[in-house]
């Protein structure tokens, strides 16, 4: 019922309030550590993740600002690039600081998505490609939670025993750093092509403990695998890609730059999250901890996700042409 639009003259504050937002976990006494990651904050009887919110923030203020300054970022005037880079920097320290590293890579890869979006240069996406993959390098030397995750990736099965950090014994990687990623591999097996049927999934053993940990979030898609099969999974990906297609006829119907803008990145950054949580389980790229939008057990995600739909369907009815008379 209200024009979206009025959005773009708080760019500013939206852009610091991502970034307080980002900071709200690290509050001695607000946030909590799950897993070695900050990601929630407990305030009384709410619990929920800052940095689900914080990622519609960092979109409104890069569509505002990018639309503003696209002429003069596209010459490459670097005075321009300061509050730009001053915003979204803090933003990645921020996350790196916390070890969400899922979400860092999330608004990076969004944040390059938009730039591209805003300037049509290439160059600027290949100089971020550049930067990201000299500092995924730094953080592997300097983060040991860097260097487990890449580790697991890259060999979630060992023939003998190695360190398992988890208990300072020595064990086979598959049953201890790589056990979810392992689990959740086979049980994507089991699915075959048609899947076991929905409701007949194995996920207990025999004493009725967990196979998969996290199989409501992070590992979601494990499970509709094996109860639906390659077809149900493929089905899945396929209303995800129909959501993304239609999402960027949004964008391209939009009249102005900060509605266009806006449009690409909520679409493009539900794309890139379903292709890093997906792509993890699956074993294309290393696993992170965030969510499956709309799927996964979580009320800060699906209720940032709504969010996000909700926005894009204000768009596409400003957007819509007007009926025939």
């Amino acid at each position: 019922r209200h024009d979206y639009r009025v959005l773009e003259s708080y760019r500013y504050l939206f852009g610091v309030a991502a970034v307080v937002l980002l900071l709200l976990p690290s509050v001695p006494g607000l946030g909590e550590r799950v897993n070695g990651v900050r990601l929630w904050v407990d305030i009384g009887p709410l619990q929920f993740q800052p940095g689900e919110l914080a990622k519609i923030g960092l979109i409104l203020f890069l569509a505002g600002y990018l639309r503003e300054k696209r002429e003069v970022l596209a010459q490459g005037r670097l005075k321009d690039f300061g509050p730009l880079l001053l915003i979204w920097g803090g933003a990645m320290l921020v996350l790196v600081q916390t070890n969400d590293l899922g979400s860092a890579l999330l608004n990076f890869g969004i944040f390059l998505a938009m730039l591209y979006v805003a300037t049509g240069r290439a160059l600027f996406v290949a100089l971020g490609l550049a930067l990201f993959l000299g500092g995924a390098a730094v953080l592997y030397n300097a983060i040991s939670h860097v260097q487990d995750r890449v580790t697991i990736w890259l060999q979630p099965w060992t023939e003998g025993p190695v360190y398992c950090s988890l208990t300072g014994e020595l064990a086979l990687r598959q049953d201890c750093a790589s056990y979810q990623l392992v689990k959740s591999l086979y049980s994507i097996a089991n699915g075959g092509w048609a899947g076991t049927g929905l409701g007949q999934g194995t996920f207990t053993s025999i004493d009725g403990s967990q196979l998969i940990p996290y199989l409501r979030t992070d590992f979601i898609f494990s499970a509709i695998a094996q109860e639906l099969g390659l077809i149900g999974a493929a089905a899945l990906l396929l209303v995800f890609m129909l959501f993304v297609v239609r999402g960027m006829r949004v964008s391209l119907q939009a009249d102005d730059g900060f509605s266009k803008l806006l449009a690409a990145g909520l679409t493009f950054g539900f794309a890139l999250q379903v292709f890093i949580i997906v792509g993890g389980v699956l074993r294309v790229v290393p696993l992170t901890g965030i969510t499956l939008p709309f799927v996964s057990y979580g009320g800060s995600s699906l209720c940032v996700g709504l969010i996000a739909v909700g926005i894009l369907l204000n768009v596409g009815r400003q957007a819509a042409p007007a009926p025939a008379t």
